[in-house]
């Protein structure tokens, strides 16, 4: 494929992304439970520190539940919904199932707010706070998450597989994705961070590892003992799909910028994260993975501001018929 073509292809993927971005709805703030529920944030924060102490993999599954919401239909909480005879939910999703784990602890965050605050503070933002928390709370960074958003009456089982990046996404793939939810190229690469923290599974693995893992690997010695290790619980001829192997076997639980660091020796786990280094296409995505292994503040800085983004794709929908959920797995009755 020529650059020219290239370059067609993503300015025209920039234009849908503008035209998908404009749509109107009231803004989001930092104040908008200031008045009807002030100890929100709190609440939220005291959920997730009991999560996490009781086991530190809780902040991934609430960072990851996040992603999963945000890119399909916005941050609206439809993840959360389960199936019902009248609603077809996102969970059961080939890239959801088994896949989307930590909704027990939504339900306690809400449990927690409605008591307070009884149809107040949405699942929308409930999620989005926690996700800033469950980062803070394994070393990650801080930020201000703007709120308001509304809950949403439906959910898109469609939408799943075609909206959110896959395992195996090649790097144009994984771009347009991220531009359609008009994120750009940098927060692409700073929000792939999150992988490191918790794990994938071998079925998401499995074509890496057989793949071009060694091709791509510069420490040989390091990379085939890692390998052998990743290949004995995930067998190339099927078997073990949900065994499960850390995204970033050096600091697993700690989110810092190690993720980095082990692209740059070639050993992502999966190819859609090997790809922001390793692929022809990756000119600037490649500048973005070295700068970050470098600079740690910069990476967390960025990640944040990314953050505030993903969160910022709201429903436009759910301003006209959204909700504040009672329950997030149900909508109201």
């Amino acid at each position: 494929m020529t650059t020219s073509i290239i370059i067609f292809i993503l300015v025209s993927l920039f234009n849908i992304c503008f035209l998908h971005a404009t749509n109107d709805h009231p803004p989001l703030s930092l104040d908008y439970y200031k008045s009807t529920c002030p100890n929100a944030e709190a609440i939220v924060r005291k959920e997730m520190e009991c999560a996490v102490q009781s086991d530190l993999r809780n902040a991934a599954f609430i960072l990851r539940l996040h992603f999963h919401d945000c890119f399909v239909q916005g941050c609206d909480g439809s993840v959360l919904l389960d199936d019902t005879i009248t609603l077809q939910g996102e969970k059961n999703a080939p890239t959801n199932l088994n896949a989307l784990k930590g909704f027990e602890i939504i339900d306690r965050i809400k449990n927690k707010l409605e008591s307070e605050c009884p149809q107040t503070v949405s699942c929308a933002d409930a999620l989005t706070i926690a996700a800033r928390d469950a980062t803070l709370l394994v070393g990650g960074p801080y930020w201000d998450v703007p709120v308001g958003r509304k809950d949403s009456k439906t959910a898109s089982f469609s939408q799943v597989d075609t909206s959110i990046p896959g395992a195996n996404d090649r790097l144009l793939s994984i771009i347009a994705k991220f531009m359609y939810q008009s994120l750009s190229v940098t927060d692409m690469v700073a929000l792939s961070g999150a992988h490191t923290i918790g794990m994938a599974r071998c079925t998401n693995y499995r074509e890496r590892i057989y793949g071009d893992y060694e091709t791509t690997a510069t420490m040989k010695s390091i990379a085939e003992s890692n390998l052998k290790s990743l290949k004995s619980t995930c067998p190339a001829a099927g078997g073990g799909d949900n065994k499960e192997a850390a995204m970033d076997y050096i600091s697993p639980n700690l989110f810092d910028n190690t993720y980095y660091h082990i692209l740059l020796r070639g050993e992502g786990l999966l190819n859609s994260d090997q790809e922001l280094y390793s692929s022809i296409l990756g000119i600037e995505t490649s500048k973005l993975v070295k700068k970050y292994a470098e600079d740690q503040i910069g990476f967390f800085q960025q990640f944040s501001e990314s953050m505030v983004k993903l969160g910022n794709i709201t429903n436009p929908e759910t301003y006209v018929d959204g909700e504040v959920r009672k329950n997030c797995r149900f909508v109201n009755t």
